[in-house]
């Protein structure tokens, strides 16, 4: 047997990306130097518990940390999916965190996956269920993805700094990926939304939607913004309330802006109290959510910035075929995105601005990703 050669690389930036990219490129990886000159060195809670979720859907994936956590060599498996997973995911990030990759690995997986995950449902930092569900669904359709086995369960909400929160998820199994022409972002036709509140009255949640109607009243009439007040054990362990909306176009693009608040800090300095700044009243909550997705949309494109990373993913994992898209101003997620597709599936895009919009047009041909372990029914 010769040595696996492994690619080497440094820093925990994009340890997420990487190890996606890494199992959907066969690729082993080598990364040093993880956090090693930060007071805490090595790997954070979140991060172990990724690759223990990679390890579920994975089948003969090899895992080897240093003992401080500040070296992670990995040598990736044969991406199973499979029914009745369940994982329990760190309380340090939220269920946001997981789903993008987890998505990404089920459609080559070599069955269809069906996974539950318990955790934080909705944070400040990672994208919410909400928005998984009625934005981030939509844009992997568009790959040829098939509507009917694609879907996200909420069942039980959960904030920090306890979570409490389920969900489950399930991602048909693909035999490749559709190459897309999408630069048209039309005219939104209609806003739709989702105010919750856990553990706390639905007062928060009638301020959030009565502000945020207030702004969009103005500039189109099809605005519905739906209540999910939760009790019990439905409401997680934590009291806290949010907002998801999202404005979709003419041309079925799917624009979305969500934050949570939790009412609960935890005491020790984690990395939840990333913002300690004072909580805004329910009203004013509303105001900027609703501000940020006017943003979005004037920034242009057929993705908000959150997703811009995903769409350029799937666009990188296609046939081999020519695809082309139109964004905003690139987000510095996205920069990183485009460096580690280039890095691992040797995919580059040509990037065009648009000076009459202020967009970017994006063109790549795809990597032909074929998913050869898929089980034909």
């Amino acid at each position: 047997m010769g040595k696996t050669m492994r690619k080497k690389m440094k820093g925990s930036q994009n340890l997420r990306q990487r190890l996606l990219l890494s199992t959907l490129s066969s690729t082993p990886i080598v990364i040093d130097d993880i956090r090693a000159d930060d007071m805490i060195p090595g790997l954070r809670p979140h991060e172990v518990n990724l690759l223990r979720l990679f390890e579920t859907v994975t089948d003969d994936a090899f895992v080897e940390v240093n003992e401080t956590g500040t070296q992670l060599k990995y040598k990736p498996g044969i991406i199973m999916g499979g029914k009745n997973l369940v994982h329990t995911c760190s309380l340090s990030r939220s269920i946001g965190y997981y789903l993008e990759p987890l998505i990404l690995l089920g459609l080559f997986g070599k069955k269809p996956l069906s996974i539950r995950l318990k955790g934080i449902t909705n944070d400040s930092r990672d994208p919410s269920v909400d928005t998984f569900r009625s934005t981030t669904l939509n844009i992997i359709k568009r790959f040829g993805v098939p509507a009917e086995d694609l879907e996200l369960k909420i069942e039980a909400r959960g904030v920090a700094p306890n979570g409490g929160g389920e969900v489950l998820l399930t991602i048909p199994n693909v035999k490749t990926l559709s190459a897309v022409h999408w630069v048209e972002e039309g005219m939104v036709k209609k806003i739709r939304g989702i105010t919750f509140s856990t553990r706390v009255t639905s007062d928060f949640e009638h301020s959030m939607r009565f502000s945020a109607r207030g702004i969009f009243n103005n500039l189109l009439p099809d605005v519905h913004i739906f209540q999910d007040h939760k009790t019990g054990a439905q409401a997680g362990k934590s009291p806290g309330y949010g907002i998801s909306l999202v404005a979709e176009t003419t041309t079925g693009c799917y624009i979305s802006a969500d934050t949570t608040v939790s009412c609960e800090r935890p005491d020790e300095t984690g990395e939840l109290d990333v913002e300690k700044k004072e909580r805004l009243p329910a009203e004013d909550t509303g105001v900027e959510v609703a501000s940020w997705l006017l943003q979005e949309i004037e920034k242009g494109g057929v993705v908000d910035s959150t997703h811009q990373g995903l769409l350029f993913l799937l666009c990188a994992l296609s046939e081999q075929d020519v695809s082309k898209v139109r964004v905003g101003t690139l987000s510095p997620y996205a920069v990183e995105t485009l460096r580690n597709i280039k890095e691992f599936l040797g995919v580059k895009f040509d990037i065009k601005p648009d000076p009459l919009t202020g967009t970017v047009i994006l063109k790549c041909t795809g990597s032909g990703l074929i998913n050869l372990s898929r089980k034909l029914s």
